[in-house]
């Protein structure tokens, strides 16, 4: 009935002549022709095999995009930004499809924090993802992991870092699957560490862990949530967290005061009986544990110490609870002042120290530089750790970089000798100077010492200049070098 219709349009048109042939032509063209979508099929094959990302290239509707009545759920511009994300929430399930009369193949999908769902062209092969989606693996085995075979324990029981069905957001609802709610009542239990994922997108590490006490409790957990240092486990029913802060307010070191013994009766001192409940006031244990000498390993390369009879070190102790977490004060060690030995090593043989320009013997002019006096001097808070990257950015700031040795000569035969030997190379009836010039490449990490601390440069980078060595420009009266 419609092609003798349509086909009468055109012979009528033909009579009316080219003018209404192209109007009637227009009309018809206009139309919108809309695909046809077949049934709903569930997609059965294993679920964790049917994780899917966006390519960004198509959008996501309600319906089948052609077919008539579909409306955008996330724009392509929306896919496009689902697809370059860094958060395996945006992953997607595929977990329906549907084909179009034109062979188009649409999957239903939804993201795995279930903020989007619908369906997407996924190409025109069944059980194949393509077009607007592709295969994803949302986490990498880490068959290698030193942890893998060992024993941990929670870091800090309670309801922020639990146990997962899977690592989070990388199989559908594991966002909201937990097998464990609250780790409070298995603190201190050993878990066995069976296997390690890390998050394709975030990069971070998951463990599935075992409870060797209570086999109910199992599952993946973020790997920084379990540590196998027995002595770093918080268990808020017994333990008292503790920050060492500066009086700058910055916290230098964190521990905890673990086990601790509930105040007596009368609240004059320490009892008998071990805390067992959050809330217990163990004061009196607090301050007979966190002596000068437990504190002294603890605060090692901070720079900072600790005295345990100042007044308010002394309140904050007594007035402790389990689950408290208190502030004891800690102040800044006294000035280290650090020279600095510099060295040049060619890679092959064994550093050789670079000395100041005093030496007579001739084998060592080469290594004689003139050092520079600086206008500050290399220092920290004694028994603080500086880095590498300390010394080097020091020397680079005070204009200390390079180190240029004295003049020398050379002989016939290439050796170094001084620049008024009698057996030096001379050119026009004058003698040819040399001088080298070092490039700092490295610093070394050390510790600031108040007892004649000395901090190591390396400058590695030698070139070897023919004329006079120059002068160095710093106007400094510090000497660093050592």
């Amino acid at each position: 009935m419609r092609s003798s219709f349509a086909k009468s349009i055109y012979v009528g048109a033909a009579v009316l002549g080219l003018a209404g042939l192209s109007a009637v032509t227009t009309t018809t063209a206009s139309a919108k022709s809309y695909a046809t979508a077949g049934a709903y099929s569930k997609l059965t094959t294993d679920a964790t095999k049917r994780n899917v990302e966006a390519t960004g290239t198509h959008a996501l509707y309600t319906k089948p995009g052609t077919v008539k009545g579909a409306k955008i759920v996330a724009s392509k511009a929306t896919m496009a930004k689902l697809a370059s994300s860094k958060k395996s929430a945006d992953y997607f399930r595929a977990y329906g499809v549907k084909t179009t009369n034109r062979g188009s193949v649409y999957y239903r999908v939804v993201t795995m924090d279930q903020k989007y769902r619908g369906y997407v062209y996924g190409g025109k092969v069944a059980d194949t993802f393509g077009g607007g989606i592709k295969a994803a693996e949302t986490t990498t085995a880490n068959t290698t992991d030193s942890t893998i075979g060992k024993t941990v324990t929670f870091t800090n029981p309670g309801t922020k870092h639990v146990t997962w069905t899977a690592p989070k957001y990388t199989q559908y609802k594991s966002g909201a699957a937990k097998v464990v709610k609250n780790t409070t009542p298995f603190a201190g239990d050993t878990l066995k560490v069976t296997k390690a994922e890390t998050k394709t997108r975030e990069g971070s590490l998951y463990y599935y862990v075992e409870d060797q006490q209570n086999p109910t409790v199992n599952g993946w957990i973020y790997s920084k949530a379990v540590t196998t240092d027995a002595s770093a486990v918080y268990n808020q029913a017994t333990d008292v967290k503790v920050n060492f802060v500066a009086t700058d307010g910055t916290t230098k070191k964190s521990t905890t005061l673990a086990n601790l013994t509930a105040n007596n009766a009368d609240n004059t001192g320490v009892g008998t009986a071990k805390a067992n409940a959050k809330g217990t006031a163990v004061g009196f244990d607090a301050q007979a544990k966190a002596t000068n000498n437990w504190a002294t390993p603890l605060l090692k390369g901070t720079g900072y110490d600790y005295n345990a009879a100042t007044a308010s070190n002394t309140a904050a102790l007594l007035s402790a609870k389990t689950g408290d977490t208190i502030n004891l004060t800690v102040t800044k060690g006294a000035q280290a002042v650090q020279s600095i030995a510099a060295y040049y090593q060619d890679g092959v043989n064994a550093p050789v120290k670079l000395s100041s320009a005093k030496a007579t013997t001739d084998a060592n002019l080469v290594y004689q530089v003139t050092y520079p006096k600086l206008t500050a001097a290399f220092s920290g808070a004694n028994g603080a750790n500086y880095t590498a990257a300390d010394v080097q950015n020091f020397l680079t700031t005070n204009k200390a970089n390079t180190l240029i040795s004295v003049g020398y000569a050379k002989d016939a035969a290439g050796n170094i000798v001084k620049a008024d030997a009698d057996n030096a190379v001379k050119e026009n009836g004058k003698v040819v100077v040399y001088h080298t010039v070092y490039t700092l490449t490295s610093g070394v990490a050390g510790t600031y010492a108040t007892n004649n601390g000395i901090a190591s440069a390396f400058y590695n980078t030698a070139k070897e200049v023919k004329g006079s060595a120059s002068t160095t420009t710093n106007t400094g009266n510090v000497s660093v070098f050592g």
